[in-house]
């Protein structure tokens, strides 16, 4: 039954070299305790369960080790690049109707403050969260903008 798990290993491991996402790698090595069990026993429910659970036990022990190694990281895409942007009210921001919109980064958006506060026009804010379709957004305090 050994040739069996070293078939499945290489297949997994063809497939992470084809693929590159660094997780079918742990069924390999899975596949390979699976191997190393096979010639202390032949009871295939055992090597079953060594493949399984030592596959289980590896993808979220290690997958953080290996992002930290590869130097993956979390890259703010889209819309959420613009969190921490700062920007200019272009409508007056008024919890109580609804409405207002800011202009960041060249581009129109609604918004709505976190405190429910009202922001007049030409102010200017900071982006703290996406909310939906809206901009979570905070006035910059005068003596900490620089000009």
């Amino acid at each position: 039954m050994w040739s069996f798990w070293l078939i499945a290993a290489g297949i997994f491991f063809i497939v992470e070299i084809a693929t590159v996402g660094f997780l079918v790698f742990w069924l390999g090595i899975g596949a390979l305790l699976a191997m190393v069990t096979s010639f202390i026993t032949d009871n295939i429910l055992i090597q079953t369960v060594v493949f399984v659970v030592s596959s289980c036990i590896l993808i979220p022990l290690t997958k953080p080790l290996a992002d930290k190694f590869t130097g993956k990281k979390s890259i703010p895409t889209n819309a959420y690049t613009l969190i921490n942007k700062h920007g200019i009210v272009i409508q007056d921001i008024n919890p109580i109707q609804g409405v207002g919109q800011v202009k960041v980064n060249g581009q129109i958006w609604s918004a709505k403050t976190e405190d429910e506060s009202l922001v007049a026009k030409d102010t200017e804010i900071e982006v703290l969260r996406i909310d939906g379709v809206k901009l979570i957004v905070s006035p910059l305090k005068v003596d900490s903008v620089t000009k």
